[in-house]
């Protein structure tokens, strides 16, 4: 199974200008902990939920006047549509990020893999498995 089978495309994308409060108006909306900051369309930056809080909340700084370019994690780490599973989680675990934008082969944002994603499809997959178990077990 790709990244591309699983990957969210209905990603939230951005501008480095876009105001941090806008990005939180969009998060809520939208019902996503991130917005990828793209150049064109290729990913130079993301923003999460918990950017906003630390870097614009907490510190009480004006939403309105707070950028993504200010506040966003830069060259965020991709995986290509075309990568497994296996290596989404090998990346998450390796930089310890939660979410992966995911590029086609000109290295344009395509969608998005999250932790969250992974873990109920793993579940999914889990469940299939303790199926098979049970009716390959004999009764108690």
């Amino acid at each position: 199974m790709t990244v591309a089978d699983i990957a969210r495309a209905d990603v939230m994308t951005a501008k480095r200008d876009q105001s941090a409060g806008n990005l939180a108006t969009v998060m809520k909306e939208e019902s996503v902990g991130s917005v990828i900051i793209v150049d064109e369309r290729r990913p130079v930056g993301i923003v999460t939920d918990r950017d906003l809080v630390v870097e614009v909340l907490e510190p009480r700084r004006d939403p309105t006047a707070v950028t993504a370019g200010d506040i966003m994690t830069d060259a965020p780490v991709t995986l290509n549509g075309s990568e497994g599973v296996f290596e989404a989680t090998s990346k998450m675990f390796e930089h310890a990020v939660r979410r992966l934008p995911v590029v086609d082969d000109e290295d344009n944002v395509s969608g998005i893999l999250t932790l969250d994603d992974l873990v109920v499809l793993l579940t999914d997959e889990l469940d299939n498995l303790a199926g098979v178990i049970e009716a390959e077990s004999p009764p108690y």
